[in-house]
């Protein structure tokens, strides 16, 4: 896992792990902190996109929020 870079400072995501088709989700609250995001879940322009914010540090929670809602294949 890769810790995000939280560049704006408030995001709830702790960490990511990027997979072929997907991307693994770890927020800093919830009962269920890990969320799996795939192309057959979300598609695979959303999680591209995801891929992309994740990796610059800044967004993926506010495009989980608005964009990608409850796309997700599985929490845990």
């Amino acid at each position: 896992m890769k810790t995000y870079r939280n560049l704006s400072g408030t995001s709830n995501i702790k960490c990511y792990d990027i997979t072929d088709d997907g991307i693994i989700v770890v927020f800093k609250s919830g009962s269920e902190p890990h969320y799996l995001y795939n192309h057959l879940s979300a598609g695979k322009p959303i999680v591209d996109q995801m891929k992309k914010l994740a990796t610059q540090g800044r967004g993926l929670c506010t495009y989980i929020s608005t964009t990608v809602k409850d796309r997700y294949a599985k929490k845990w």
